[in-house]
């Protein structure tokens, strides 16, 4: 697992897969924080990227605190791959907050934000990043060696 201890407004965590070229990468510019799924074997950064997902804005995220009383603005980032390198889950403060999958192409997040109409030749879905706790159930299942249950 790679983390980051930072403050909302300016973070970079880039973590790559055990299998080759997946990377993915947390980023906060100030504004918005994103999540991305990439490809290192593209010649250019954004031919690189495979799709990206709002984890939050910052603004918002400060609200929060503030409303919450939260202690300290400072925050823990952390990125874990799965065992086979196909999945990467971003967790906030042990939360989890975003999820992609290379091996279905698809991604997950809490705000379900950016979604675009499919397009002709399309390799990722990016219709919908809607949550899904079955998805991380099953994940941290398999990484922590939890039986699953049918019930």
């Amino acid at each position: 697992m790679q983390s980051l201890t930072f403050t909302p407004g300016r973070a970079f965590l880039s973590a790559d897969s055990t299998t080759p070229p997946w990377t993915v990468v947390f980023e906060d510019e100030g504004v918005a924080a994103y999540f991305y799924a990439c490809d290192r074997t593209s010649t250019t950064h954004d031919d690189s990227i495979l799709d990206a997902m709002l984890i939050y804005n910052v603004s918002a995220l400060a609200k929060s605190d503030e409303e919450n009383e939260r202690p300290t603005a400072e925050r823990i980032a952390a990125v874990e791959w799965s065992k086979d390198g196909l999945r990467a889950v971003l967790y906030l403060d042990g939360i989890p907050q975003g999820m992609y999958d290379f091996g279905t192409r698809a991604g997950y997040c809490r705000m379900d934000f950016p979604n675009f109409m499919g397009e002709q030749g399309d390799t990722w879905r990016k219709s919908t990043h809607a949550w899904s706790e079955e998805a991380i159930r099953r994940f941290e299942a398999e990484m922590y060696g939890m039986a699953e249950s049918n019930g």
